[in-house]
Order: C-alpha cells, then sequence, then structure tokens
C-alpha cells in the first residue's frame, strides 16, 4: 500500500509560478473595483488582469495537453486553483469557467468542431471567453425532468430550410455570458432542449454558438455579495441561428454532457473553499501573533484563540487532501472519482463558511469592516455551497443516488486502484 502527496519538483515549480503570479498581478483587483457601483463597471475593470493572465499562459496550462494546452491534469489544476483564488477569487473564475464554457466541446467535440473553435483559447493573447449557457431564471435543479415539470425552458428547433438551429430563451448565473461588450463571449455551448416529446435523456441537446452572438440580449449583471468584479448576467437568446452541425455529440446528448461536464467543477469548489480558508487563516494568524488587545501578550498566547486556530488548520488540511484525492481520482480515471469530488464540493464549500466564521470570531470586531480582508473572503465563501449545483438542490441529491443504488460499495472510494 503507498499513500503519498508528495508534490512532484514540476508541480512545486507550478505552484511556485502560480503564487507569484498572483501576488503580482491579482492582488490589485479588489482594492481597484471594491468602490465602483456598477457591476458591468468592475467587470471591464478586471479585462487588463485577465489579459495579462492569458499572455503570460495560464490559460494554455490549464487546458489539456491532448488538445494543445499544457495542463497535465486536475491536480495540478488545483494547485494554480488555490493559489489564485487565495488571493483574488475575481480574474480566476472568469478564468477557471473558460475551462467550463470549454468542457463540453473538449468532452463530445468532433475534431473537425474542436479545430473550427478550440484554438482561440491557446493563443497567449487577447482576452479568450468561453461559457457553458446552462442556468436558466428560476433554478436549473430539475433540468432534465419530463413534463409536467418545465425542466430547460430554452429551446432550439431545426430549420430544415435553412438547416440551422434556432434557439429561443434566457439563461441566468453564466460566468461571462455577457462577455465584454454585451455581445456574448467568444463561445456560448448553450444547453437546450430540441425535442418537446423525447424522454429526458433524449430531450436536451447542447449546441455551439460563437460570438459575438446576433441575437443575444444582455438583460442586466447582478450585483453580487462576493465575487464583486465578476460577471455573472441574465442574458435572453431570441432567434439565435446557429449551423445544424454545432450540435454536440448529436441531437439529445445533452444530459450526459450536463452531468460529466459538472463533476471536475465538484472537486475544484472544494479547492476554492480551501484556498479563501487558508487566505482568511493566514490573516486571522498574523492578527493574532501581533494583536494584545489591550492586554499582557499577544492573544495567540490564549487557549481559546490557539484552539480556534488550530480547529481552523486541521479543518484546511482535511478538505485540501479530500480535494486532492477527489482530483487524482479524476486523473486517473478512478470509479470513485465522481462519488470523491462531491463529497470534496459539500464538505469543502460549508466547512470554509464555518471555519472563515470562526476566525472572524478569533478577530473580533476588526474582521467585520472593510479595512481587513476576512469580511470580503466570508462574502466570496458564502456561494460555495450555492453555485456550481447546489448542495441541496442538487449535490447531496446526487450523493443520495449513488447511497441509494443497490450495486453502490461504499468501499470504492478507498479501495479503487489508484491508476
Amino acid at each position: 500500500m503507498a499513500i503519498d502527496f508528495t508534490l512532484t519538483p514540476e508541480q512545486r515549480e507550478l505552484r511556485s509560478s502560480a503564487r507569484e503570479f498572483a501576488h503580482r498581478c491579482l492582488s490589485g483587483v479588489g482594492p481597484a473595483t471594491r468602490l465602483m457601483s456598477d457591476p458591468e463597471e468592475r467587470w471591464r475593470a478586471t479585462r487588463p488582469v485577465y489579459e495579462r493572465a492569458v499572455a503570460e499562459g495560464w490559460l494554455r496550462r490549464i487546458l489539456p495537453e491532448p488538445l494543445g494546452g499544457e495542463g497535465r491534469g486536475m491536480v495540478d489544476f488545483a494547485l494554480v486553483a488555490e493559489e489564485f483564488v487565495a488571493v483574488d477569487a475575481n480574474v480566476s473564475l472568469t478564468l477557471f469557467a473558460v475551462t467550463l464554457g470549454l468542457t463540453p466541446l473538449m468532452a463530445a467535440g468532433s475534431p473537425e468542431q474542436v479545430a473550427e473553435h478550440f484554438g482561440p483559447f491557446l493563443r497567449p493573447s487577447g482576452a479568450p471567453l468561453a461559457a457553458f449557457a446552462f442556468s436558466e431564471p428560476g433554478g436549473s435543479a430539475n433540468y432534465d425532468a419530463p413534463a409536467p415539470a418545465d425542466g430547460v425552458r430554452t429551446t432550439a428547433v431545426l430549420d430544415e430550410r435553412r438547416d440551422e438551429w434556432v434557439i429561443n430563451g434566457s439563461k441566468r448565473w453564466v460566468s461571462s455570458a455577457g462577455g465584454w461588450d454585451g455581445a456574448g463571449p467568444d463561445l456560448l455551448a448553450v444547453v437546450c432542449r430540441t425535442s418537446t416529446t423525447a424522454p429526458p435523456d433524449e430531450a436536451l441537446s447542447v449546441l455551439l454558438v460563437p460570438g459575438p452572438v446576433r441575437g443575444l440580449t444582455l438583460d442586466g449583471s447582478l450585483d453580487l455579495l462576493g465575487h464583486r468584479a465578476h460577471q455573472t448576467p441574465t442574458i435572453t437568446l431570441r432567434d439565435v441561428r446557429v449551423p445544424r452541425g454545432n450540435v454536440l455529440g448529436g441531437p439529445g446528448a445533452g444530459r450526459a454532457i450536463v452531468a460529466g461536464s459538472f463533476v471536475p467543477t465538484a472537486a475544484l469548489v472544494g479547492v476554492f473553499a480551501l484556498a479563501k480558508m487558508r487566505a482568511a487563516f493566514g490573516f486571522a494568524l498574523d492578527f493574532a501573533r501581533r494583536e494584545r488587545r489591550a492586554g499582557a501578550v499577544p492573544i495567540v498566547e490564549h487557549q481559546a484563540v490557539g484552539y480556534a486556530l488550530a480547529d481552523a488548520k486541521s479543518a484546511m488540511e482535511a478538505v485540501r487532501y479530500l480535494s486532492w484525492r477527489a482530483c487524482h481520482a479524476l486523473d486517473s480515471g478512478s470509479p470513485a472519482a465522481a462519488e470523491l469530488a462531491l463529497h470534496a464540493k459539500v464538505f469543502g464549500s460549508e466547512t470554509a463558511v464555518r471555519v472563515i466564521t470562526d476566525l472572524m470570531r478569533v478577530v473580533g470586531m476588526e474582521s467585520y469592516s472593510h479595512e481587513n480582508p476576512i469580511a470580503g473572503i466570508l462574502q466570496d465563501a458564502l456561494v460555495y455551497p450555492l453555485f456550481d449545483g447546489g448542495n441541496i438542490g442538487v449535490r447531496r441529491r446526487q450523493l443520495h443516488t449513488l447511497l441509494a443504488d443497490p450495486a453502490y460499495d461504499p468501499d470504492a472510494t478507498h479501495a479503487a486502484p489508484a491508476g
């Protein structure tokens, strides 16, 4: 038996480079956008930093090698994500959302589709955006439910005369879906209903819509509690036309594409949560070491403070190794990968909210002001139990489905071969 979480020299260098870039380029995003009142103004202000990330090769580093990128797997992705998100969640999420937007193409695209649409994201220039238009106004937890439920409401009807799909509907909570100028991203992967009569596993499809998107209206960007400089708009698609060949995996393949796309992201949310805990812990530890609060010794000397810091660090390590384990399982093709990713998402996200709140108690009232970073850290972390499939409406239900399967093996998560 071998259990080894040792990073390779290449991974240590990757982590070091990511940390250096984050502190050099991402640390100014929050201060530069904090006083801006308009969500779109804050979003557009991040473009130069995002362009720098692309120019320095960070998008290529998280795109997979077989498709021309430099990414060697989810563990490497996790190392970059932890360093970036610990410093800034805004540009980081914009960058990582590109990979989600490209996941349907990477997973189900034909060689011709990949050749046509993937190239711009490999170039170390510009500010390319891709978005996965899945969520809709009113929620999408039951996106694949058959009638009489609504499920996905966005439709695509095939115009046989012009050999084109015609898309109509609305999408919400889709990162970068409005694009930098309101005309949509460079590539939009749209989940839509292509049949009103087929069963759920045949009714949904994913269509590729290259930008600028004619027929897309930016109805407004949400003014978020956290991730203040990241775009999550509501968009309307009116008679958006794409060629018949822009359907991924064939008509009816949408349900499987959606399910597969949100497995790796679950593991990454655990990493995001870890990053925010790390940022809060670093501030709280420094605070406790230097502050006496009018007492005789720094507050770190007090048992209650020391215990709270110790508990926070224990939780961080648990989330880190669970998330790494999930990422490694994804890299190695383990049959337990999906379950481990779900645990990383649920446990990591909810642990982060608890731990950061506990660390605010260590700092006291100083933590309730934006003069210190910990309040903003909590604001960012509060979304992790809610997005990428809410823990109540989606992720626990997925775990419940696994557990209820008569073939479920509770030992699979630790007994499965590593590779």
